[in-house]
């Protein structure tokens, strides 16, 4: 299996803030999840990969070669909309057409029927989900490769975003295809998601198949006496209550093993990323 999308070193250096370095490879046929607080540096890796910004060192490679050589396989959707506000709809097309070979306006104006969007409308009089609407019928439109995707179901309504989520599984589904996707709507990634990475402080600090870390990971949830007699190689993190202690726990399987009395619990993305960022480090 290729990947179809391999960083070596990326780093992004800013006055204030260091993404990076990140080693992060995206196999065909897979979607990987980017989680992460806001200014974890989500949006900074994947303008990097895409060379909208400069990377300071390290490189990307997307396709098997370097993002200007792929453009024409890629699709990205951003957090802002990058068209202008002046333009119609409709006129979204009429550019586009003449940047990608492989367009398909059919392709487009379903998307457009699909999407419930106007070929009329302004892009100023759209709301900022019609707006990732349109972003995602034009990626999707020159029938990319590669998807890269920054909140690409921000805004959106639940049925909309079951629709999305079905779309992107069809556009994986074979091994020459694949979808980095960063949200905030972590049970999206859930139900989609082949591998996620967790970004945080610029630092990537969890990269592995989803299935893999919910099934490693799980919540503890015990009195702190208890939490005590616990070997603190298990323990990732604690939150702690006037009543009880919460942790997370690593090798929740061999935990269990040794621990029979102690119930552990499932694991969210959501409670991960908690944890790492608030909980108190074992």
């Amino acid at each position: 299996m290729t990947n179809c999308i391999e960083t070596k070193g990326l780093v992004k250096e800013y006055k204030t803030f260091t993404l990076g370095p990140i080693d992060l490879k995206v196999p065909g046929g897979s979607i990987m999840g980017l989680i992460g607080e806001n200014g974890a540096g989500k949006t900074t890796l994947i303008k990097s990969m895409l060379g909208i910004v400069k990377p300071t060192a390290g490189e990307t490679v997307l396709l098997g070669g370097d993002p200007d050589r792929a453009k024409e396989d890629i699709g990205m959707v951003l957090d802002d909309c990058f068209f202008s506000e002046y333009l119609r709809v409709r006129d979204v097309e009429t550019v586009l057409c003449r940047v990608f070979k492989s367009w398909d306006k059919g392709l487009y104006r379903d998307y457009l029927d699909k999407f419930g969007l106007s070929g009329a409308k302004n892009i100023k009089e759209l709301s900022r989900g019609m707006r990732m609407k349109l972003s995602l019928a034009a990626a999707l439109a020159h029938r990319p490769r590669l998807l890269l995707l920054d909140e690409a179901t921000a805004g959106l309504d639940p049925v909309v975003r079951e629709e999305i989520l079905d779309e992107f599984l069809a556009f994986v589904s074979d091994e020459d295809h694949a979808i980095l996707i960063s949200s905030h709507i972590t049970s999206d990634l859930e139900k989609v998601a082949d591998y996620i990475a967790y970004l945080h402080q610029g630092k990537l600090l969890l990269c592995d198949e989803k299935d893999r870390l919910l099934e490693s990971y799980g919540r503890l949830v015990c009195a702190r006496e208890e939490l005590a007699q616990v070997d603190r190689g298990y323990v990732v993190a604690t939150r702690k209550s006037q009543y009880s202690t919460e942790a997370l726990i690593r090798h929740k399987n061999d935990f269990k093993r040794t621990y029979p009395r102690l119930t552990v619990e499932p694991v969210t993305l959501d409670e991960l990323m908690v944890f790492v960022v608030k909980g108190e480090k074992a």
